[in-house]
């Protein structure tokens, strides 16, 4: 694939404009590669090596080697910033350059998009006569579908174990799934599939084709397996395991003896507090008592 369809794919997908600056950090072997094919004689047998394509840029841009001195270190360090910055505005006049190509392949009568230059950057949108098509068009699409985490738990559920009784649901999740299942078929995520054939023969669910559209998948086989689950799982829980605990934070094991010296502290000085109290001459606590004292 050229680097101008690698270009045209990143400018298609970004959800914001692109800028030069981060074309040029993502391709930027490439754009040597294109610039040195771009400047190479016609007929140069070094066209056919792309490795040596881009030595050669390189090396055009460095200056020859000297031998090392304390009074060139200084020159030899500012030479290497501008080789640096020359080769960075060789990488940007690339890019641009393959830009301003995708742009003019756009700007024909015959093409509904067109490449715009949007605050510093690109971005690919429809061009403006065609807006009352696309406004119309717009207006028919479903809004953004929303569930609740309940509704997501059944639906997995019946996803995984269709055709499944809404009893069978509700056994699996623990709580009642009457509503969560009105709320699935209204948005015709799930429908009947008849009924079971046990006692009360209850009323099988399964997914509907709305559901695979919703999702993206071929079919119910393109759903992830549980083992594949129990890997993601792991995955995710090995950083949370791995992660080093706060400097200064006490582990229950470290709390435990300053716990445990303040409660020893606690009771002695409450040991002294009642021997001091025995110590001294109890205070009358009634008229009899006071009577009994000597005067």
């Amino acid at each position: 694939m050229s680097l101008k369809a690698r270009i045209e794919a990143v400018i298609y997908a970004a959800e914001e404009p692109v800028t030069l600056a981060q074309l040029a950090s993502l391709f930027r072997e490439e754009a040597l590669l294109s610039r040195a094919t771009r400047v190479a004689p016609a007929g140069d047998d070094a066209a056919s090596s792309e490795p040596a394509l881009a030595q050669a840029v390189v090396e055009e841009l460095l200056p020859p080697a000297e031998p090392a001195t304390a009074e060139s270190q200084d020159a030899s360090v500012d030479v290497a910033k501008k080789a640096a910055r020359q080769l960075d505005r060789e990488i940007r006049d690339e890019i641009r350059a393959l830009v301003d190509e995708l742009i003019a392949d756009y700007n024909t009568p015959d093409s509904g998009l067109e490449i715009r230059e949007v605050a510093g950057g690109f971005r690919i949108g429809t061009r403006p006569e065609n807006h009352d098509a696309v406004r119309a068009f717009i207006k028919t699409l479903k809004p953004p579908l929303k569930l609740s985490l309940q509704a997501l738990e059944t639906l997995a559920v019946i996803a995984y174990k269709q055709p499944v009784t809404a009893p069978e649901i509700g056994e699996i999740r623990g709580v009642d799934t009457s509503g969560v299942l009105g709320s699935l078929v209204a948005r015709k995520l799930i429908t009947t599939a008849g009924r079971k054939q046990v006692v009360g023969r209850p009323i099988l669910y399964k997914t509907t084709k709305e559901f695979l559209l919703r999702f993206g998948l071929k079919d119910v086989n393109e759903l992830p397996s549980i083992e594949e689950f129990e890997k993601m799982a792991a995955d995710l829980a090995e950083p949370d395991l791995a992660e080093p605990e706060e400097v200064g934070a006490l582990t229950t094991e470290q709390e435990l003896p300053f716990a445990q010296n303040e409660i020893a502290e606690i009771e002695d000085d409450a040991e002294s507090s009642s021997g001091d109290l025995d110590a001294a001459e109890p205070a009358p606590t009634s008229e009899h008592d006071i009577a009994e004292q000597p005067k």
